[in-house]
């Protein structure tokens, strides 16, 4: 039933009022760079390309990236508790080490495509572009079904700073500034913001997050040079074990993520141009859980941990211009992983503990073509990577864009992608041996998609159709046939199929109406060495944490410059997860939900600097689960004061 009435709802999306025709032009003519790495218009490119805005997300008051890709088709976020908790994103059903992760063009993943959302903040956040569909041909690996790449606000524009702080529920403070402006060539945007949190949970459950952010962009005639950075440092207090049980007082994660991208580019000519992006991103992480208590003796009663991993890379592209609607695009990547971790315990039976040391190279070539007619567009892209460790991988994808009609857009695409072995994966440590002879997890996808905007109704509806065929996933084997031999091999496989269905409405020249909603239907054709109805993998099943079916609805209006707000709703229903709870380890159902969140803010006046704001998450207070064992936040209100643009 409510499955139904969401698509009732979607479908009353189709109809409405006559609005303006400029909104449908916007639309039209939006300019992305994830889809190819340079600068088109959104409708040139085969694949389903989504922006988030970082002024939304100011005036909405959203706080967290994770929270942010919440609304968007296809994604599902998945997070183990309170605030700091891990948050995990699975993008059109794939695994949620199959999405990269970019900041400013630089990958914020750990090397085999693991990336924690949670300490992830939206501040000075430009823009937010997420690319569906496999995009290894231009990023490598991890790229298997999608690309969330942040953007750093660019800074132009005439001098302003403003700041904010909230306070709210579960002890919630959070206090932010931020600056920029552009003086003849040069523009400038930084940032600073500190969130805080008692958590939800009722002991050990703190959390704090500082993060400091900042672009400097420089024009020389015609030479451009962009330098970014984002720093954040944060500390996670938890009190649960693995099935989220409360019973430890102390102990906490610490972790420290920077990323910094220098870009150059040069054009050489009228119709050819150069561009070299530096990338550095490093994260270092810290675990601490000393005894309870004198007394607390008993089994691994005690643990140190810390860890660091970096990702250095060197991307050298050219883009020329044959003629005005085709564009070529060759370019050579060189990028060094590096991993390191050590690790101590105390037990009743003695200290143990162990330390891995790791690195591996990657070098690869790409090409891109790009051809432009008056109502067709065809992309063309292929890719050669030579990894240290797994030896060569080909990849490549094709997509074709017709319009048939000024507001109508048909696109197909098809493509593999890949993503490479962790590195406890290949080189093992603790407990666990690495395998050296595992090849990269791969895909194999294709989509086909239409998109109609009706310029008379300032409506814009999409439906796009997916299948995705994953294999040679990589997976723990706990009993090897001989001791010494690697725990891991790549042996289980799934498919997964849907179909998302997006609208946008401009229902009156102050109220604009976004929703959406994605059917997945996954299933496992390997299970490999799982065994038993309680596997991660079992045959014939779905994948685990992926709903078969999700909904969202959000809608803006604005009362002149005085008073702004938004109503967002999000359904997403059963999906199927572990008990850890007791062993042997159970597989259960969570049963689906539905939650509001609200944003809104006041000014005094049209023309004052000032805003009262206020935010609301699941304002209903539903009591849910992401993950088995682990409960999610409550009702979570936020009121605060902001001063400035």
């Amino acid at each position: 039933m409510i499955a139904a009435r969401w698509l009732v709802v979607c479908a009353i999306v189709g109809s409405g009022p006559v609005a303006a025709q400029e909104r449908d032009t916007v639309l039209l003519e939006e300019i992305v760079v994830s889809g190819t790495r340079f600068p088109v218009e959104r409708r040139s490119v085969p694949a389903r390309v989504q922006v988030i805005r970082g002024e939304e997300l100011q005036r909405d008051g959203v706080t967290f990236v994770a929270d942010a890709l919440r609304q968007v088709a296809g994604v599902h976020v998945v997070q183990s508790g309170s605030f700091g908790a891990v948050a995990s994103m699975f993008l059109r059903g794939g695994e949620s080490d199959y999405v990269q992760v970019l900041i400013d063009g630089i990958p914020a993943n750990d090397p085999g495509g693991r990336i924690d959302l949670a300490d992830l903040t939206v501040d000075n956040v430009e823009r937010i572009e997420i690319v569906r569909g496999p995009a290894s041909v231009l990023y490598g690996s991890d790229a298997v079904t999608g690309v969330v790449q942040i953007f750093t606000r660019r800074g132009a524009g005439p001098e302003r700073v403003s700041g904010q702080v909230r306070a709210g529920s579960f002890g919630t403070r959070d206090a932010s500034m931020t600056a920029q402006g552009g003086h003849g060539q040069a523009a400038l945007a930084v940032s600073l913001r500190h969130v805080a949190s008692d958590g939800t949970l009722p002991f050990n459950n703190e959390y704090r997050n500082t993060t400091a952010s900042g672009r400097l962009a420089v024009q020389l005639d015609e030479t451009s040079v962009a330098f970014a950075l984002r720093h954040t440092d944060a500390v996670f207090h938890f009190p649960t074990d693995g099935a989220g049980s409360l019973v430890d007082s102390n102990q906490f994660l610490a972790n420290r993520m920077t990323s910094l991208s220098l870009d150059l580019e040069r054009r050489i000519g009228p119709d050819t141009d150069v561009q070299i992006t530096l990338g550095l991103n490093r994260t270092a992480g810290a675990g601490a859980d000393d005894p309870d208590h004198p007394g607390d003796s008993l089994g691994v009663f005690a643990s140190r941990s810390q860890s660091e991993r970096q990702r250095r890379s060197v991307d050298a592209r050219v883009n020329a211009r044959p003629s005005g609607a085709s564009i070529l695009t060759l370019g050579a990547v060189v990028e060094d992983e590096r991993e390191s971790s050590l690790s101590q315990f105390q037990s009743s039976f003695g200290p143990f503990g162990g330390a891995v040391e790791a690195s591996r190279w990657n070098a690869g070539l790409y090409g891109q073509g790009i051809i432009g007619w008056d109502k067709a567009h065809l992309q063309v892209g292929a890719r050669y990577d030579r990894n240290e460790r797994f030896g060569s991988f080909l990849t490549a994808r094709a997509g074709v864009v017709v319009r048939p009609a000024l507001a109508t857009r048909i696109y197909a695409a098809v493509g593999n992608s890949f993503k490479e072995p962790t590195f406890i994966e290949t080189f093992g440590g603790g407990f666990v041996v690495g395998n050296a002879a595992l090849n990269p997890e791969r895909s194999l996808s294709w989509e086909v998609g239409v998109e109609q905007w009706v310029t008379r109704n300032g409506m814009a509806l999409a439906v796009t159709y997916f299948d995705q065929r994953f294999r040679d996933i990589v997976q723990y084997n706990a009993a090897p046939a001989q001791a010494g031999d690697p725990n891991y091999f790549n042996v289980a496989a799934a498919t997964v199929r849907g179909v998302e269905l997006e609208a946008t409405w401009l229902v009156r020249p102050w109220a604009r109406l976004q929703a959406h909603y994605a059917y997945l239907a996954s299933e496992v054709t390997n299970a490999g060495f799982a065994d038993g109805p309680n596997a991660e993998f079992v045959d014939g099943r779905r994948l685990l944490r992926r709903p078969t079916y999700t909904m969202g609805m959000m809608v803006h209006a604005h009362a002149g410059n005085v008073v702004s707000g938004v109503v967002s709703a999000r359904y997403a229903g059963s999906r199927d997860d572990l008990d850890f709870s007791s062993f042997p380890f159970r597989r259960v159902t969570l049963p689906g939900r539905t939650l509001v969140d609200l944003g809104a803010e006041v000014r005094p006046t049209p023309w004052a600097d000032i805003a009262l704001t206020v935010r609301g998450e699941n304002v209903f207070g539903v009591r849910y689960e992401e993950v088995r064992g682990f409960p999610a936040r409550g009702r979570t209100v936020l009121i605060g004061v902001r001063i400035g643009n």
